[in-house]
């Protein structure tokens, strides 16, 4: 009989769960209007609707100095694919693209590995010795300011009287005597991006050392039994594990050198010789506050957006297409 009755209630269908008046309860509300409706509604006027504004200025001809305006439509846009200086400044912040992430990545990446795994081969698994002392020299230069460390190199690449031209006499390089770094048209640019780096390694390779000691020391610990050296192991166990960390980095950096506003503009206020260190960014700045010309201004900002979206969707694109959606399920 008892059998028959269990067998009864274990058959009976599963009648869903009406929602009690407790999930509706005063603190359920006041919760999801304290973290998720104010930051949502935060988001949404801070964040989205500057750029619903935008949007609309970029269609308009205001100078930002009135009240009147008139609707342009896309004049503004065309007139961008036709300015040969927007062009250029469009070309350098590519340039930056291209290269300061790719470099930053791969020098923090080494010094993270070195820091952390890349030890003795032999015994537990453990970075170079001093390792301390370098996380914390390395890190220094990103507790500086932007604009200070701009300012900072400039004195120090100073034609006459710099630590870098003064050194280089020293040692014998007399061509190098009055030399301007930041003011010949073939050094600019690469000295604006050693810059760059010198300030933001540090912080990347922190970031890429604290993502390191996550993956569990067995992993290297087999790798190394397997005969695995450092480059291989760094290959093919570091950068998988970490690459969601990577990825991350990746899309910072791009941001970053695609504003680089900063460092260009204490680096070269006047966009280098020839325009050679401009960067949208600094004629975006040009154009608004000493044309007057905002709506113009604003098609930059909305075209630089957009760039910088695509390259948001880009890096999630190759992280995904690579595999790296799947690390979790195959780990």
């Amino acid at each position: 009989m008892t059998d028959n009755i269990r067998t009864s209630a274990a058959e009976a269908p599963v009648v869903p769960r009406r929602r009690s008046r407790r999930d509706f309860s005063f603190d359920s509300i006041s919760f999801f209007l304290v973290f998720l409706g104010v930051p949502l509604a935060v988001f949404l006027f801070l964040v989205i609707w500057p750029f619903i504004q935008a949007a609309y200025y970029s269609l308009t001809d205001w100078n930002g100095l009135t009240a009147s305006m008139n609707f342009i439509g896309l004049d503004n846009f065309e007139r961008l694919l036709n300015d040969d200086l927007f062009m250029k400044a469009l070309g350098n912040s590519v340039l930056l693209l291209a290269v300061v992430p790719t470099l930053i990545l791969i020098i923090a990446l080494t010094f993270a590995t070195l820091i952390t795994v890349g030890g003795a081969s032999k015994g537990q698994i453990r970075g170079l010795k001093g390792s301390s002392f370098y996380r914390v020299v390395s890190f220094f230069p990103y507790t500086i300011p932007g604009v200070a460390i701009g300012l900072l190199w400039q004195l120090v690449l100073l034609p006459n009287g710099g630590l870098v031209n003064s050194l280089l006499v020293e040692l014998g390089f007399d061509g190098f005597a009055g030399f301007a770094w930041l003011g010949d048209k073939t050094t600019a640019m690469p000295v604006s991006i050693f810059v760059i780096m010198w300030g933001l390694i540090g912080f990347y390779m922190l970031l890429f050392i604290a993502a390191i000691k996550d993956v569990p020391a067995e992993t290297y610990e087999a790798a190394r039994l397997d005969g695995a050296g450092r480059f291989r192991t760094a290959i093919s166990i570091t950068i998988p594990l970490i690459r969601e960390n990577v990825q991350t980095a990746w899309i910072y950096l791009g941001i970053f050198a695609l504003d680089a506003f900063a460092y260009m503009s204490v680096l070269n206020s006047t966009g280098g010789p020839e325009y050679s260190t401009l960067v949208i960014t600094q004629y975006l700045y040009r154009v608004a506050f000493n044309d007057f010309k905002f709506g113009y201004a604003s098609a930059i900002g909305v075209f630089l957006a957009v760039i910088t979206l695509l390259f948001a969707a880009l890096v999630f694109s190759v992280n995904y297409l690579t595999g790296g959606g799947n690390r979790k399920a195959k780990r």
